[in-house]
């Protein structure tokens, strides 16, 4: 091959290389602006919802309260799943608690004993708890609890909002005949968080001031975070009903 037509098939892939990279840039440069819009409304909070409470229902009395685990302990996500969890122990004290959670249940500092602790704590007897300390993923912490519970048995699931609708699906489908779920939502603080920037002190700067404007504080930003749980969800849910475990 000739030194000319080197550089000419050199350049022809310079140039389509520049236009792939062109057309990506593009296409994230469009996706970034609608999620920013999107975030600018309340479209990412009724997704998250929409999840937490589609398939969330209190039909009677539960016979096993079932804490599916989040993260480590103590995280955010396994704290407000046990206030939740504690809670409905209260109201259903016939009700035994098990928490779904790999780990060692001989190790006083493993994650499922630690959320162990967080429930006595809370005022849950040590007796009316067990573990399934087995499934790492939705799926398998329904399997393993199937061969738990007996599957006629109302149970009462409790995790995050996001993950409620998946959760209810899995223990529905191996064969659970009542599965009810709380989700373990957030609660808004009551406290007026509006302030006077210029009651602040600090230096005077063209920066307009944002004391009044919850939404830019907020908002958009717990918004951009819903839409990335949300997206993630979704997929779980096709991931899941593909493999047919939903």
């Amino acid at each position: 091959m000739s030194l000319t037509k080197q550089m000419a098939n050199t350049y022809s892939k310079n140039i389509l290389f520049l236009r792939i990279l062109h057309i990506f840039f593009i296409t994230a440069g469009i996706l970034f602006i609608v999620i920013l819009i999107i975030a600018f409304t309340t479209l990412p909070f009724w997704g998250i919802y929409w999840l937490g409470t589609s398939k969330s229902e209190l039909r009677g009395a539960p016979h096993t309260i079932v804490l599916l685990g989040g993260s480590g302990m103590p995280s955010e996500s396994n704290l407000i799943r046990a206030w939740y969890a504690s809670e409905a122990a209260k109201n259903f004290p016939q009700s035994a608690v098990l928490i779904a959670m790999p780990g060692d249940t001989i190790d006083v500092n493993s994650t499922p004993m630690r959320m162990k602790d967080e429930l006595v704590l809370r005022g849950v007897e040590a007796s009316r708890i067990k573990f399934e300390s087995e499934g790492t993923n939705t799926r398998s912490q329904a399997l393993f609890a199937s061969g738990l519970l007996n599957k006629t048995s109302r149970l009462l699931l409790i995790t995050s909002p996001d993950h409620t609708r998946r959760a209810v699906l899995c223990f529905e489908k191996v064969g659970f005949q009542h599965v009810d779920a709380i989700p373990a939502f957030e609660n808004p603080t009551e406290a007026d968080l509006f302030f006077e920037d210029r009651n602040l002190g600090g230096r005077k700067t063209i920066i307009p001031t944002i004391g009044n404007n919850l939404p830019v504080r907020y908002q958009v930003w717990n918004h951009l975070k819903y839409e990335v749980s949300f997206l993630r969800e979704i997929t779980a849910l096709a991931y899941y009903k593909l493999k047919g475990w939903t």
